[in-house]
């Protein structure tokens, strides 16, 4: 049985949970509530002096933990495909800048071609990618999505697929970002991520709950214990596995965002002792 949490200093909060908050509320108001971590979007950035903002967090005592998101390779046009490439390496340099040691890959999916050659696509994109991250001390997480994205967001939905991508890059700045909300109903995550654990591919671990009935498929995600997903048991896989990073917290809600985010970094913070 994996051990409750007691104490906040693994929690991260990404930046889109509290959306309506700027990065500057958000560092401040997690920093006062003792949150240890914190994954920024990139959103969050924008029109901000990039070296100023990681500065900012650190001052206030937090971890950057990664830089969400990178990825979205999957096109039918060449142009589009070298266009993703070209972004991937800005948002290398922006992590870099910002210190943050990791980005996760939302890899991308497009209907018009098939999920093999989507995948075809994603194993090239971040083979081309990995030597620069790598130069660059930025670590590359791919992040497989629930297979309701596959037409297209991610054609990457299972670990099992995204370690078959690792292995072909064959890159150590290449690993995985497991999120709960994604691969809970996979029947093998715990061989799946045991399996990431000796190949040194689990760089993430993202914890929410998953609603039902669910009323958006992108923004009705669940705080901790609402619903479904046996996070403590996910949880127990993942340390096993040899991972002691953070437990990263990422809720898109409409709901959510709607209340009052001061109340909600609290019920955050009990929920996340109490169900993660």
């Amino acid at each position: 049985m994996t051990s409750t949490l007691s104490d906040y200093s693994r929690l991260c909060i990404h930046t889109i949970t509290t959306k309506p908050w700027s990065l500057e509320e958000a560092v401040t108001r997690y920093s006062a509530a003792g949150v240890r971590g914190i994954t920024v979007w990139r959103q969050a950035l924008e029109g901000r002096d990039v070296v100023a903002a990681g500065q900012r967090i650190r001052d206030h005592g937090l971890s950057i933990v990664s830089l969400c998101r990178g990825g979205f390779f999957a096109a039918a046009t060449k142009k589009s495909r070298s266009r993703a490439i070209d972004e991937n390496r800005q948002c290398i340099d922006e992590a870099v800048l910002l210190g943050a040691p990791l980005i996760v890959l939302v890899c991308g999916a497009t209907p018009s071609q098939s999920l093999a050659e989507s995948r075809r696509q994603i194993a090239e994109a971040i083979a081309a990618l990995a030597p620069y991250a790598a130069a660059a001390n930025v670590r590359l997480a791919i992040e497989p999505l629930h297979p309701m994205y596959a037409a297209d967001r991610s054609a990457v939905n299972t670990l099992s697929q995204a370690r078959a991508i690792c292995r072909e890059v064959g890159s150590p700045a290449v690993g995985i970002a497991v999120d709960a909300y994604h691969v809970w109903w996979d029947d093998r995550l715990e061989q799946e991520i045991a399996a990431c654990g000796r190949e040194n591919r689990l760089f993430a671990f993202h914890v929410c709950d998953w609603l039902t009935p669910t009323a958006d498929l992108l923004n009705d995600r669940g705080l901790m214990g609402e619903g479904c997903i046996p996070l403590r048991q996910i949880r127990g896989w993942v340390e096993d596995a040899g991972f002691r990073g953070f437990n990263e917290v990422e809720i898109f809600s409409d709901r959510l965002w709607k209340t009052d985010q001061g109340r909600f970094l609290e019920a955050i913070k009990a929920a996340y002792l109490a169900h993660t």
